[in-house]
């Protein structure tokens, strides 16, 4: 199949399968109407998938699997099984420690989705794999704000979401079969546990690093509990039915404009650098957690804004740093190096995730906003050294 085909495949079915990530985030305020559910147990639905990830992703990187096998064929098998493990919640006690497992379960099959997606997509080029990466990047964000856009559709009936969920993406993983393999595709001849110490000696890895944990330290957590967030925002001048379907609409178009932000943003760091857009892409979006923080509680459509903004630019520095791996990496172990990156930032994320809404019951949710603004300053500081190195 041609590249521009396989790419729309590629994007097409990334939009379905990460559809499954945010499931139990954008639900989670119905069925609380429906049953009780502690504090720990609700930032457990949510970080349960970030630890499956990480689980799944370090024993894809360690062990080659995006490099070793047809990643096609990877996607489907991981893309299937973790929609079979999020339709089980249907059956789950509600909040329950086997609905903590399931969710656990998807984050791991997601491991296999994601950042063998990503493999595909640099094998069609590499003077235009920012932008590459930057169209997977914006399905994976488009495919997370959709839960969102149900269960706003929905209403109350949350058990919608997860079945609607669950079927597109089965069918995004089958989907993937017919896509092609770019000529830039590198295959691992033989299973090579130390190639990723390259991570850590290659100097312009491991600053792409950095940078990439600077940017995951607000990324999920931002995209966890933004509709939570501004519900209770919301809430001091609107009721609260209203507050909570406003704030649904809010999640799905911060996190959606932001995938299609993706998009022009790769190509203008194909042209300027990527180091470069990564850094433009942090400042905006810790200047805007910083402005979330400040308007938290005032005028709804002025905290509205703000969010969007901030839902804009968290997200096109993602592609930017995984493309810079690509850059440095071998082509025979770049599928195993993105995924090493995938999977350390989304070991900070377990922690973010978790201990954003029980420290935002302490110590409040403009507090914990601005600190959020604390990743992208570090992230700068590492890709502006990175530039340097260059």
């Amino acid at each position: 199949m041609s590249k521009l085909g396989s790419i729309t495949l590629l994007v097409l079915a990334e939009i379905a399968s990460m559809s499954l990530w945010f499931t139990s985030s954008a639900i989670l305020p119905d069925m609380l109407a429906e049953t009780m559910i502690s504090p720990v147990a609700q930032a457990l639905l949510a970080s349960g998938v970030q630890a499956g990830f990480v689980v799944g992703a370090l024993a894809s990187a360690v062990f080659g699997i995006a490099d070793r096998f047809d990643p096609r064929r990877v996607f489907v098998l991981c893309a299937v099984a973790a929609a079979g493990a999020n339709a089980a919640l249907l059956i789950a006690p509600v909040g329950g420690e086997a609905a903590i497992c399931l969710r656990f379960l998807t984050g791991a099959f997601l491991a296999g989705v994601y950042p063998v997606g990503m493999k595909i997509a640099v094998g069609w080029g590499t003077k235009d794999r920012g932008l590459l990466v930057g169209l997977l990047v914006g399905a994976l964000t488009l495919g997370s704000a959709a839960p969102h856009l149900f269960s706003f559709m929905g209403g109350a009936e949350w058990r919608m979401v997860i079945s609607a969920t669950s079927i597109l993406a089965a069918l995004g993983g089958v989907m993937i079969l017919a896509a092609g393999l770019g000529p830039h595709h590198g295959k691992a001849p033989a299973f090579n546990p130390r190639a990723v110490l390259v991570a850590w000696t290659d100097r312009r890895i491991r600053l792409a690093y950095f940078g990439y944990l600077g940017h995951m330290w607000e990324l999920y957590a931002m995209w966890a509990w933004i509709g939570v967030a501004a519900a209770a925002s919301y809430s001091v001048s609107m009721t609260s039915e209203a507050a909570t379907e406003f704030a649904k609409l809010t999640a799905f178009l911060a996190i959606a404009l932001g995938g299609l932000a993706c998009v022009p943003a790769g190509a203008v760091a194909d042209r300027i650098g990527k180091a470069q857009m990564t850094i433009v892409a942090m400042a905006i979006s810790g200047s805007a957690a910083l402005l979330t923080a400040l308007t938290f509680g005032g005028a709804p459509w002025i905290s509205f804004i703000v969010i969007l903004i901030w839902g804009i630019s968290i997200i096109p520095d993602s592609a930017q740093f995984s493309a810079l791996v690509a850059d440095a990496a071998p082509p025979e172990l770049a599928g195993s190096l993105m995924t090493l990156q995938t999977a350390l930032g989304f070991t900070l994320t377990i922690a973010t995730v978790q201990a954003t809404p029980v420290l935002a019951a302490h110590f409040g949710w403009p507090l914990i906003l601005g600190v959020m603004a604390m990743g992208p300053l570090f992230g700068i500081l590492a890709m502006r050294r990175l530039i340097v190195a260059e």
